[in-house]
């Protein structure tokens, strides 16, 4: 069975951390998915929206690692709305288990924020929501 294509979005700033454990976690033997780095390095300007927008439209789903700053961080939030305005499936996985970890302002009131565990994160990529 294909790998899953998967976008990561989190907030620089504040979670980096979380996108090198998911990162790791794509390396396990058993992953379903796989991730290219498809972070854009540069500031929020020009046509960046652009390149997230190529790069979104070209995975199968959109990971959005939500830590405690997540609500302000501009750009998670407009890869979200660009994911929902392509129909790109996403889900929401709480980057930290001891702390309150909060949904991007893009979110849908119905988006759940699941727990980061490793059988979740299979289901999740997999289509189960």
């Amino acid at each position: 069975m294909a790998k899953k294509r998967v976008f990561i979005s989190f907030d620089y700033d504040h979670d980096e951390t979380l996108k090198t454990f998911l990162v790791g976690q794509s390396k396990n033997e058993d992953s379903p998915f796989e991730l290219t780095d498809w972070s854009i390095k540069e500031p929020i300007d020009g046509d960046w929206k652009a390149k997230a927008r190529t790069r979104i439209k070209s995975v199968d789903v959109v990971a959005v690692i939500c830590g405690q700053h997540t609500d302000t961080a501009t750009g998670v939030n407009a890869e979200l709305t660009i994911a929902q305005e392509e129909k790109v499936p996403y889900f929401l996985l709480a980057g930290y288990a001891d702390k309150t970890c909060v949904k991007p302002k893009a979110a849908k009131s119905t988006d759940k924020l699941y727990k980061w565990t490793w059988e979740n994160l299979k289901t999740l990529i997999g289509g189960g929501r």
